[in-house]
């Protein structure tokens, strides 16, 4: 599920890919609303399983963020992004991804991963695990 969602510049929050065509995609709004809406080629679209996080070390998938998030909350975060100040969503981050590269990961960042976050779990969409590593899983089990 996670490999269909989407963020496309210009429009808030985030979308389900829910078909495709010549030029363009059918996306629908992940909200109560469910709106559907054409998303043409000339936009700029970004899969979320194509988004990583700097570290010291590595590049770390955004759904290996959002599982950490997810493990250590089990709902949306605990705190309101609007009332929130700027050390106190740093020093929340630090406790999810501890060594996540402090040079080229900005504020705005950690924001927009928030509340994609919120976005998510509270419409349900918790499974923040990599299918690909969940075949090997199921292979190596047989």
């Amino acid at each position: 599920m996670f490999e269909r969602i989407m963020t496309v510049s210009g429009k808030p929050g985030l979308f389900r890919l829910v078909s495709s065509g010549r030029n363009m995609f059918v996306v629908e709004m992940i909200d109560s609303t469910h709106k559907r809406m054409p998303v043409y080629n000339s936009d700029k679209i970004v899969m979320l399983d194509d988004i990583a996080i700097y570290t010291d070390t590595e590049e770390v998938p955004l759904r290996n963020v959002f599982a950490a998030i997810y493990e250590k909350e089990q709902a949306v975060l605990p705190f309101d992004l609007k009332l929130s100040t700027p050390e106190e969503l740093v020093e929340y981050f630090e406790t999810v991804m501890p060594n996540y590269d402090r040079e080229r990961v900005y504020l705005t960042h950690i924001k927009k991963m928030y509340t994609w976050y919120n976005i998510l779990v509270s419409n349900g969409i918790t499974d923040f695990s990599d299918p690909e590593e969940a075949a090997e899983e199921n292979v190596d089990a047989e």
